[in-house]
């Protein structure tokens, strides 16, 4: 199975979920023993990728973490206004 990098992984799921995925951008800032991904979109699309209650941020946030797993490092992921 081929591996794929967090960030592109991010990066294809958010796509996956606004009208305008030109405007996707997904930055990593390595921390040390953690990283952070910030994901920011078309303002237009900054609710799709929430969604409701959060639920679709917390989905994305859960899925980073899972594929983090085998780094054993600690994932965050920030969405960007």
């Amino acid at each position: 199975m081929e591996q794929v990098d967090l960030k592109s992984l991010i990066e294809i799921l958010v796509k996956a979920l606004v009208d305008n995925p030109d405007a996707v951008n997904v930055e990593e800032v390595d921390e040390g023993e953690s990283v952070t991904y910030e994901v920011s979109v078309d303002p237009e699309d900054l609710g799709k990728v929430i969604g409701k209650q959060g639920r679709v941020a917390n989905a994305l946030r859960t899925v980073a973490k899972a594929a983090a797993l085998k780094d054993r490092k600690n994932v965050f992921v920030k969405i960007l206004p």
